[in-house]
């Protein structure tokens, strides 16, 4: 994320980097960064399951969104979660084909058409309860999520390291991050 706002904004004045680009976005881009994701009862507890308990800097956000304190509207969001991990690939997310179906068309046909088809198939990757939610059912912004899905991974459909001491920066992807990032500049330069 701060990468892309980086090269956007170095883009502005640096023609090699306005070179690389389709072209510089005609809109603003707000980049949010939400807290209180993962704050939420975990399936495994005794106790009654409280979506309400998850994704609490999102619900707030969306929520302050709803109530008319701004003056701006959104096209679209894309919430980006562990778009780094090593041998990640992202599969089309459920919660997001139902809310913003057309965003996930563009994005996975964006990823095609650049070379990166390969890390976005066009699969299901079953519902995650995530920041999007609240950004789709409170704010009322069509958002997607793009996160991995490691639909053979027998410790985690998240990854082998996640939410383990093994989630380190070493198993961190600098290609999966290229082909994330170089997939949203596509999208948000309006390609």
């Amino acid at each position: 994320m701060l990468e892309l706002a980086r090269v956007f904004n170095e883009a502005k004045a640096d023609t090699a980097i306005l070179a690389q680009l389709p072209k510089l976005p005609e809109v603003g881009i707000d980049f949010v960064c939400f807290d209180a994701e993962d704050w939420g009862t975990p399936q495994w507890a005794n106790v009654p399951d409280d979506s309400d308990s998850w994704a609490l800097g999102a619900q707030h956000w969306a929520n302050t969104f709803a109530a008319g304190s701004h003056d701006y509207n959104y096209s679209y969001g894309i919430l980006l979660d562990m778009v780094g991990g090593e041998g990640a690939k992202f599969y089309e997310e459920y919660m997001s084909l139902q809310h913003a179906s057309s965003i996930v068309s563009l994005v996975w046909a964006s990823a095609e058409q650049i070379g990166y088809g390969s890390l976005f198939p066009k699969q299901n990757g079953g519902a995650i309860t995530d920041d999007h939610i609240p950004v789709n059912e409170v704010a009322g912004i069509p958002c997607i999520d793009i996160i991995p899905y490691y639909p053979d991974c027998p410790q985690s459909s998240f990854g082998p390291t996640w939410h383990t001491i093994n989630d380190t920066m070493e198993h961190i992807s600098r290609s999966t991050l290229k082909a994330v990032g170089q997939t949203m500049a596509y999208v948000l330069s309006g390609q």
